[in-house]
């Protein structure tokens, strides 16, 4: 599986941004899919999940209801809509892949960068 990242950009406080992240490859609803961020000098960390139905979705309590995680299985797709952005938000955005059923990410994409300007 190869994933491509998109997406990221400058926005003011307070503004939103959308990220995608696109599979290749045709098992896409056999992978949860993630996305995670590192900021500079800071440890990656957990942001968003969803399954491969879509029905089951987690996020990180620092992004809870200001991001929301979705998929388009038609697209091969997966999306982080991010509202209300802070400047502590500002990271390299990464999406993962891993099997239903596995403990870890197997695949990432390449990462896009989100800078939130105060």
């Amino acid at each position: 599986v190869q994933l491509q990242a998109s997406g990221g950009g400058l926005v003011q406080a307070g503004g939103s941004l959308r990220l995608s992240c696109t599979a290749s490859g045709r098992t896409f609803s056999s992978y949860t899919m993630g996305w995670f961020r590192r900021a500079p000098g800071e440890e990656r960390e957990f942001v968003a999940r969803i399954d491969g139905s879509g029905g089951y979705i987690y996020y990180a309590d620092s992004v809870k209801g200001r991001f929301t995680i979705s998929r388009n299985g038609t697209k091969n797709t997966v999306y982080l809509q991010m509202n209300s952005l802070k400047p502590e938000d500002m990271a390299v955005y990464y999406c993962a892949a891993r099997l239903i059923g596995s403990h870890s990410y197997r695949y990432w994409g390449q990462g896009t960068q989100v800078t939130v300007s105060s």
